[in-house]
């Protein structure tokens, strides 16, 4: 448990960028293909409206899944340490992004391989 964070700052910044994804969520409506009423341009607008609202739809879920991990950590008092060394992820870093789950070297290493 890391006693130099305060965990109820993150706890609640990360509730609530749950609770915006969730809202966006409800709020995008699915694009209906009505093939007989409207025009070959049209159908391909909306078929790329479909894939950009399916796209947008699971890099949401992935960001709830990322964020419901961090606040599991935290109730396991594992928050704020790096899965891959175990070294503490900088408060930095948590700031910029709450639900991190690895350090900043870890996560540079990463992105080369």
């Amino acid at each position: 448990m890391r006693n130099d964070l305060n965990l109820d700052y993150f706890r609640q910044r990360l509730e609530e960028r749950l609770q915006e994804i969730t809202d966006d969520q409800k709020s995008i409506a699915p694009v209906e293909l009505d093939q007989a009423r409207v025009g070959r341009l049209s159908r391909m607008d909306a078929m790329q409206h479909q894939a950009v609202a399916q796209a947008a739809a699971h890099l949401g879920a992935m960001e709830q899944r990322r964020i419901r991990t961090a606040l599991d950590r935290m109730a396991s008092g594992d928050y704020g340490h790096c899965v891959t060394c175990d070294e503490d992820i900088a408060e930095g870093r948590l700031r910029v992004d709450p639900s991190a789950l690895t350090c900043i070297v870890c996560a540079r290493a990463t992105e080369r391989q």
